[in-house]
């Protein structure tokens, strides 16, 4: 009787640390996933540190981003280093 008490809290517990933090990290990486797949030509990005800029050439897991007014300051980075896309045609 006790040890089936016992394992019936540790199944109970190992069901509640899957819901809470597993499960969700699971979604959010998925949708993080999407968003990088989604990536085109145009498209406004935030990255990593904090740098806003246009996507102007996509690779395999390298993205060249253009940032500022200067045409000049174009930086090829990591697909893992963007945070947020902005898609070129929508509005806020």
């Amino acid at each position: 009787m006790d040890i089936t008490i016992i394992i019936l809290y540790v199944v109970l517990i190992g069901g509640m640390i899957y819901f809470m933090s597993i499960r969700p990290q699971k979604k959010q990486q998925k949708k993080m996933e999407e968003l990088l797949s989604s990536l085109e030509l145009g498209d406004s990005i935030l990255t990593t540190s904090g740098f806003y800029g246009v996507v102007i050439d996509i690779a395999d897991e390298v993205v060249v981003v253009e940032f500022g007014n200067n045409k000049n300051c174009r930086i090829p980075m990591q697909k893992s280093a963007i945070v947020q896309v902005e898609k070129a045609g929508s509005v806020e």
